[in-house]
């Protein structure tokens, strides 16, 4: 409904500029400015002022006598208020609204036919998952649900950095030590028990004697040449250790949850071939340079050059990406890279070298975050491991217990809740918190999560937003509906007429303009701030209009309606930023 009103508004504003005689090329249409209680507005007047030889606002009062609100569809009135052209809908528009957000897909945008590769993550696998690393997957994660709920066709990949030094070194010691010699696990999981064997040998790098490091050094390197000459035998070896650490990392982001189409690993563009394709065709375009002992690109928009080929005839990361970029670029129409702000030069870089290589750079996008911080004291870790992960969830869900069984003592002992729900609520609110506290920052704003305001069912988090949520499924639940089918038949919508009413039905009306503006920019921290515009919405809502006990049947009818519009609305909103909507909390 939202995207149709503003369709409308929009051809209502270029015929008003076509019947005055003014040029239709900017139209203006955004949302009113503050105070002003209108759906869309449009600015247009501020751009004619000089050509009409008018004010502003005589602008505006000229362009709405042009028009007749019943000539557009779901425009109720147009007024001019200033130098602004105001628009509001109709009684259909909230209806509408009504009759189509009960329906479980509401916000979702249709089909563009349009594939995107949205690739996130892409830790190196030599270790658990960072805490500092965190906002990869869950901001990936947010930006690749944006874009299926605005209607793409979405593939979510991880790339795995298999054929780097960090691997060889990896291999090396994991084939070197025995685990008799090395530290107990701090999790049962494989990728806490094989990263022992990559911290023994840096050590080792750093501390033995010359000619130890020395001959260390000649496996290392004898595994990288191994890499590149297609040698099979290097590639098990490398390999049994890359997946079995890979397999514990996938682990841990399946409790975010972050899951994926698709792990992509760096050597199949060396073992197809591609890699050295790209080699060969940069070797010849007119950057290219050899220096210091390497081939190197001379970009003039960046101070450092990229080097793309060492002179033992090594390619590096780099080079290997552009493989990568390139078989996207013949999969997929878009491709979205999330990366860490550490990688913005070779993220610039690579975009220059694809250029120069004759790829449409316009279809690649990339999403840069900074990282996130844990205050001085804020959670205990064991020494020297730093905070992985698993401790920052591990830690939420146990705080997210503590304050659940604080609000449901009562409910306990009348064993109205199960340790297993508390057990769920507590995943659901302690998980999505960590989630919500995180996508809801611009990602380009370093941030430090914060417990008490991350967990805080009073404040504009994630508890506070599923609270909504598990209010809706309550008030249907008591009213004996099926809260997954949330059947309400036809009702009335012209009841509905108070302000909390009208408020909450315009604001579940924005959803899919919040989607598609969110989506078109990559920024899911939008949606995050819709749903705390929408909680306060409906808490408004429902303080002042009582449902179950409405003053008659209709308005009941109606109010249970816009609570499973509500119910709705909100789970498909926290749907794309990662977060669980509980049935109760």
């Amino acid at each position: 409904m939202y995207l149709s009103f503003r369709e409308s508004v929009r051809e209502a504003v270029a015929d008003a500029l076509e019947a005055a005689g003014y040029p239709t090329d900017d139209l203006g249409v955004e949302d009113p400015p503050e105070g002003v209680d209108a759906t869309l507005a449009s600015s247009v007047a501020f751009r004619l002022a000089g050509e009409a030889g008018a004010p502003p606002p005589q602008v505006a009062a000229e362009l709405a006598a042009e028009l007749d609100p019943a000539d557009y569809g779901y425009v109720g009135a147009v007024r001019a208020q200033g130098p602004y052209l105001n628009f509001f809908t109709d009684d259909a528009y909230l209806a509408d609204t009504l009759r189509g957000a009960t329906d479980p897909d509401w916000g979702h945008l249709p089909d563009r036919d349009t594939s995107v590769v949205v690739e996130h993550t892409s830790a190196n696998p030599t270790g658990p998952v960072h805490v500092g690393r965190a906002r990869n997957p869950i901001i990936g994660d947010a930006v690749a649900n944006l874009l299926d709920a605005a209607g793409y066709d979405v593939d979510r990949h991880y790339y795995v950095n298999d054929a780097g030094r960090q691997m060889a070194v990896f291999t090396w010691a994991y084939e070197r030590f025995d685990e008799a010699d090395l530290p107990e696990p701090e999790r049962p999981r494989a990728e806490y028990r094989m990263v022992r064997y990559y911290r023994r040998g840096n050590e080792f790098l750093e501390n033995a004697d010359p000619d130890a490091v020395e001959a260390a050094e000649a496996e290392i390197d004898a595994i990288l040449r191994g890499l590149e000459a297609g040698d099979e035998a290097t590639y098990d070896r490398v390999g049994e250790v890359v997946d079995s650490v890979l397999g514990g990392m996938k682990r841990c982001l399946a409790r975010l949850p972050a899951e994926f189409d698709e792990f992509v690993k760096e050597t199949r563009f060396m073992r197809d071939g591609s890699t050295d394709d790209v080699v060969a065709r940069l070797q010849e375009l007119d950057p290219a340079v050899y220096e210091e002992d390497a081939w190197q690109l001379d970009l003039p928009d960046f101070e450092k050059t990229l080097v793309f080929l060492r002179s033992d005839g090594t390619s590096l990361y780099t080079t290997r990406d552009l493989a990568h970029h390139e078989w996207k670029f013949d999969n997929y129409d878009r491709a979205v890279t999330v990366l860490g702000e550490d990688h913005k030069l070779q993220a610039g870089q690579l975009r220059s070298a694809l250029d120069l290589l004759g790829n449409d750079v316009d279809r690649l996008e990339t999403v840069i975050y900074s990282y996130v911080d844990l205050p001085e004291g804020g959670m205990s870790t064991r020494e020297g491991t730093g905070v992985d992960l698993d401790d920052l969830l591990d830690e939420s869900i146990a705080r997210a217990r503590e304050e659940v069984e604080d609000r449901m003592a009562d409910r306990l002992r009348g064993d109205d809740l199960t340790e297993d729900d508390v057990e769920r609520i507590a995943r659901q609110v302690g998980i999505g918190a960590v989630r919500y506290d995180i996508v809801s920052k611009q990602p380009t704003k370093g941030i430090t999560f914060e417990w008490d305001r991350a967990l805080d069912f009073e404040a504009q988090s994630a508890p506070y937003v599923q609270y909504v949520h598990a209010r809706c499924c309550g008030i249907l639940g008591e009213a004996g509906l099926d809260v997954e089918a949330t059947e309400v038949g036809d009702v009335d919508a012209g009841v509905l007429d108070t302000p909390e009413e009208r408020a909450l039905l315009h604001t579940i009306a924005r959803l899919e303009g919040v989607i598609e503006a969110a989506a078109v920019d990559l920024e899911p921290h939008r949606v995050a701030t819709y749903t705390r515009e929408f909680a306060e919405t409906f808490n408004a809502f429902y303080r002042e209009c009582p449902v179950l006990t409405a003053d008659d049947d209709g308005t009941r009818e109606a109010r249970l309606a816009l609570v499973a519009a509500s119910r709705h609305t909100v789970a498909n909103a926290l749907g794309v930023l990662g977060v669980a909507a509980p049935e109760s909390m």
